[in-house]
């Protein structure tokens, strides 16, 4: 069947059908709160095996969904865990529309910027890893990623959310986007539109919005030994994942939709809480 096709019998699923067609893919929990926890402990679980190895281990982290970095720190704190193992690769962050810069990290839109608030500053410092084992991709060192990423190890867990049009980073729909590597692209005008929208303090300002962005490769996010990757509705007022959630845990794996390509992955999971799983009122 064709894209508009599948989508219409996904979305005609009953959520124990969606949960088998799944193939075990698919993780809901009964709120978000209960999701926000599910994803800290699950990545706090990985930086505790690090923490009692005797080498750093690589994570490409997402900056959003922000919810579960508060949970993560409270618990690093509480449990005096050390980060010195752990090295982070984030997965993305906005360029400037004419020059080959990020932007800068005093923008609010910058995930450089959100990072320090969000957990840096949270975690006590005799805890956190050395600055240079917090990787932000940059276009000085673009070319070089891939190979650093192997050289280290390669990548232990991807972590990351999903947007409406099945983008993974910024990896959205092209051609050929699972062997895509790190690259500054254009944001699609519907990634654009919503990030616009739900931004808290944007107001939908597009002509401002950034147009560009920096990205890790979808070939790196598929080249981790596991991925968890999550998305959901954050009110009840704003419905935008009900259908993405559906088409990455069940939907075949295609260039229009990116992270269905995760499918194939032997140890992946995507995560929601029911309420986004739930199938909108209309089947159009």
């Amino acid at each position: 069947m064709n894209r508009k096709e599948e989508v219409r019998h996904l979305l005609s699923l009953s959520i124990d059908e969606l949960i088998a067609e799944s193939k075990g893919q698919l993780k809901l929990t009964e709120t978000l709160d209960e999701l926000y926890e599910y994803l800290a402990e699950e990545m706090v679980a990985e930086f505790r095996k690090a923490a009692a190895g005797d080498k750093v281990v690589n994570f490409i982290m997402p900056v959003g969904p922000t919810q579960p970095y508060r949970i993560m720190a409270e618990k690093i704190n509480r449990e005096s865990l050390s980060l010195k193992n752990v090295r982070f690769f984030f997965m993305d962050e906005y360029v400037d529309d004419e020059k080959d810069e990020l932007i800068p990290a005093t923008n609010p839109l910058s995930f450089r910027g959100q990072m320090g608030g969000l957990f840096f500053d949270r975690v006590r410092p005799d805890l956190l890893m050395p600055p240079e084992q917090i990787i932000f991709p940059r276009p000085e060192i673009l070319a070089e990623l891939p190979e650093m990423i192997e050289k280290l190890g390669g990548i232990e867990v991807c972590y990351g959310g999903i947007g409406i049009h099945g983008h993974v980073a910024f990896n959205e729909p092209a051609p050929g986007v699972a062997e895509s590597n790190p690259r500054i692209l254009e944001i699609n005008e519907f990634t654009r539109t919503i990030d616009s929208t739900r931004h808290k303090g944007v107001g939908g300002n597009l002509e401002n919005f950034p147009k560009r962005a920096i990205t890790l490769g979808m070939k790196q996010c598929l080249g981790a030994r596991r991925m968890l990757l999550m998305t959901r509705n954050e009110s009840t007022e704003f419905l935008w994942a009900n259908t993405i959630i559906r088409i990455a845990a069940a939907g075949q794996p295609g260039d229009d939709y990116p992270v269905t390509y995760c499918r194939r992955h032997p140890n992946c999971i995507i995560a929601s809480d029911m309420a986004t799983a739930k199938a909108p009122k209309f089947n159009i």
